[in-house]
């Protein structure tokens, strides 16, 4: 694959009312409007904004003797028009056309007005008014809007005025205007219906999403269904599309008891109930209901820490047919009782993404949050040499947008119709509550253009283009980036290139103080650690919570549909992969290969290899001998120069994927065949299908073991190579400090405290982990430039 070179990395700082150049040189811009600008990190995107407001007194028709009055704002070669109003002399539209400036032949601006039962004949204009573009205002935001203005119509031939006024507002402006996500854009003219939601910016924000916790304790009063057997009981609960079991008591009696922890996934507003039955296994394939409750989530308490909350009695109501009123009354004094305890649990965050690229770390409860240590400006300018997508008019296309997503804000590009080449210059900005997060870019082809006369149009998917992932922690504070990123993306024929995408990314910290002091802090609220989750139940969790977000981001006017959100959060990061499980198993041995390289050196000492270094080595052993309480500093002053040494061969830029580490060149077709097929396998034999299934989710454990350890290495590699500056300097500064400590405390001291730390009573111990230990998390690994 050819990777063309990236953008060199340079401060860029764009000067608005130079970036583009004035229209005939004069009437776009005059000398005295250069303003400040917000939007630094895109280009200027100039563009004629017209805001047709409303009319009054337009004449009525002599056939209908009133009007369905709509306006047609003319421009050159272009044509936008509102809806119109059935019989209605004083409509009001208030809708916004623009115009790129980079298109606009035309030195005059036409409103129509016109009459829609009159189409088609020469007198169905009811007036018009003309601008010249050369007199129209400049404004740049933080300007406040231009008030619209009454303007006569004249007659369509311009023989004077005719009856009735139309309210308009036409100026220039930027993209970083108010008006321009609700803006209709000349080059999506043809664009209909709901599709032209569908190609306008958008920001989304995710659901609050807590933890539910229902602890089942015990129930009193279990009456089976059939009293001459003894009920084997179990409860279930139901939380939406979330379905838990307990174990069957092991007692068959009918005071049960399990005292098992259940743990979904809600979302604010809570719209689910909370449904729960204890049923009877009386058989292998039947069990009886026999009571049921529902509840909404709002009666349950919200905890912020690991403080017990109170558990409860409810009664549950008897689950059966044909029983009469009188006797339901009767039933429910003496009713069977269920024992929960169950909170809302604030103290954890809800993953909906995996853990190698989070974003976005804070509990659920906005109490605990922290103040935000930095601010994150994106800006997506545009894209090249992107893939044919779809066949239109019998020629490939492609109409692409840009999804960003960074905590719980999600941001989303207008729609560029028909480009290969696109130009978005759309900026946004994200507040940073720890640099160690990721932030994920897809860029999509958009399927939804107003196309839903085809029957087959709400099963039309947007396509992956590709995407990037930008890892905080590895930009230079206060620095502009603009890079390059080419755009990989796995099909069942191989690795394909779809394109690059030009970003522009800076990362401002807000304290330096403060940003050094969260790498000291544990990476997950403390919650994770004082009653951590098993690894199967994070999973689980998981996957409930990404479906969560897709279901809401999916019901948002536009959607921010379903398979975008499930390639952002990587949905199938944990599926089996012959290819990852590779490129896992490669990424251990280069970090392995270190090692045998030592040891090989080694070997050439003791065979006298190079003389001058056996003899170096000689008298280092003898010194250390000698002198033992220098073996410690003289490991850290070396780790101090090594740090020091690497320092010039630090990354210039952020890391991108890598279709080499990511072994998605050298796969063969054999294992992409396996590693798009369905899961469980549509392979034909049964018992086959059942042990190739198994050996998948098997292996899936062992492809994740393998890319932990691998994580770990890297991490340890990463200390003194600068992929995190402030890291690898915080680490140069502490191997200094300890160096000198060490030279001047005697050795056995040293060691007396270390050890004697280190053997510390439990009393002593704190639950969460240690300053080292969270500062080991924090490191980058080669999983950002994973596939």
């Amino acid at each position: 694959h050819e990777y063309q070179e990236d953008f060199e990395v340079k401060e860029t700082n764009l000067n608005l009312g130079e970036a583009a150049a004035a229209y005939g040189g004069r009437g776009w811009l005059s000398g005295g409007e250069r303003m400040a600008n917000t939007l630094d990190l895109v280009e200027q995107m100039y563009y004629l904004y017209v805001r047709v407001v409303k009319a009054k007194d337009l004449p009525p028709t002599a056939i209908t003797a009133s009007c369905d009055p709509y306006v047609e704002v003319k421009l050159g070669n272009y044509k936008g028009r509102t809806k119109h109003f059935e019989r209605k002399t004083n409509p009001e539209w208030n809708q916004v056309f623009a115009f790129s400036k980079e298109r606009i032949q035309s030195s005059s601006l036409e409103v129509f007005v016109k009459d829609k039962e009159m189409v088609g004949r020469d007198d169905n204009h009811l007036g018009r008014v003309v601008f010249d573009l050369n007199e129209i205002p400049t404004r740049v935001p933080p300007d406040s809007p231009l008030a619209p203005q009454w303007y006569r119509l004249e007659d369509r031939r311009g023989e004077g005025k005719t009856r009735g006024e139309i309210m308009v507002a036409v100026w220039m402006g930027t993209q970083a205007d108010e008006a321009f996500t609700d803006a209709w854009h000349a080059d999506a003219a043809f664009v209909y219906g709901e599709g032209v939601l569908n190609v306008r910016s958008k920001v989304y924000v995710s659901p609050k999403l807590w933890y539910l916790r229902v602890n089942v304790i015990e129930a009193q009063d279990i009456v089976p269904n059939d009293r001459s057997r003894l009920p084997e009981v179990f409860v279930k609960v139901q939380v939406g599309n979330q379905i838990l079991r307990t174990g069957i008591c092991p007692d068959r009696t009918a005071n049960p008891m399990w005292n098992e922890d259940l743990v979904f996934v809600a979302a604010e507003p809570f719209e689910e109930h909370l449904v729960l039955t204890v049923e009877d296994r009386v058989h292998s394939s039947k069990d009886d209901v026999l009571g049921r409750i529902s509840l909404p989530l709002t009666v349950f308490d919200k905890r912020l820490d690991h403080r017990p909350v109170n558990s409860r009695w409810f009664d549950l109501e008897k689950f059966g047919f044909g029983a009469l009123e009188g006797d339901r009354r009767k039933d429910l004094k003496f009713s069977s009782r269920v024992h929960l305890r169950a909170c809302l649990e604030g103290g954890y965050h809800v993953l909906d993404e995996s853990t190698l690229y989070i974003s976005d770390q804070r509990p659920t409860a906005k109490q605990l949050w922290k103040p935000p240590v930095g601010i994150l400006e994106v800006g997506i300018l545009s894209a090249q040499g992107l893939l044919p997508m779809k066949m239109k008019d019998g020629r490939g296309s492609t109409d692409a947008y840009c999804v960003a997503k960074y905590g719980q804000k999600w941001t989303r590009t207008r729609t560029i119709i028909d480009s290969f080449s696109p130009k978005w210059n759309e900026q946004y900005t994200w507040e940073v509550y720890d640099p160690c997060t990721v932030l994920t870019l897809g860029v999509f082809d958009n399927c939804h253009l107003g196309s839903g006369n085809k029957p087959d149009a709400s099963q039309q998917r947007d396509s992956r283009i590709g995407k990037v992932r930008i890892r905080l922690s590895a930009l230079d504070a206060h620095r502009v980036y603009t890079h390059s990123y080419p755009l990989l993306v796995l099909h069942p024929s191989g690795v394909k290139k779809t394109g690059e995408i030009q970003l522009a990314v800076r990362f401002t910290t807000l304290s330096l103080a403060h940003t050094i002091h969260i790498y000291g802090h544990p990476l997950l609220p403390k919650m994770h650690y004082i009653h951590p989750f098993t690894v199967n139940q994070v999973e689980n969790l998981r996957y409930q919570a990404m479906t969560i977000v897709a279901a809401r981001l999916g019901r948002a006017e536009p959607p921010l549909r379903k398979e975008v959100v499930e390639y952002m959060l990587d949905v199938d990061s944990h599926v089996w992969s012959m290819r990852r499980s590779k490129a896992n198993f490669f990424r251990i041995m280069s970090l392995l290969s270190g090692i045998i390289s030592t040891n090989r050196w080694f070997n050439d000492v003791c065979h006298w290899k190079n003389p001058t270094t056996s003899v170096l080595v000689h008298v280092l052993f003898l010194i250390l001998i000698c002198y033992p309480e220098l073996i410690l500093p003289t490991i850290f002053l070396y780790g101090f120069l090594i740090g020091l040494w690497n320092y010039r061969l630090r990354p210039r830029g952020p890391p991108h994927m890598d279709a080499k580490l990511s072994w998605a060149e050298a796969v063969n077709p054999d294992e992409l065949d396996e590693e798009f097929d369905t899961f469980p396998t549509s392979r034909e034999n049964d018992v086959v299908r059942m042990r190739y299934d198994r050996l998948r989710s098997v292996a899936g454990r062992i492809q994740t073991v393998a890319g932990d350890v691998a994580t770990q290495g890297e991490r340890l590699q990463s200390l003194l190579t600068w992929r995190d500056p402030r890291a690898t300097c915080l680490f140069v500064v502490f191997c200094l400090c300890a160096a000198v400590v060490m030279y001047v405390s005697p050795a056995r001291v040293v060691v007396l405290v270390g050890g004697l730390y280190y053997l510390r009573h439990p009393r002593f111990r704190s639950k969460l982990p240690s300053v080292p230990s969270n500062f080991f998390r924090r490191l980058t690994a080669r999983t950002d430039s994973m596939l």
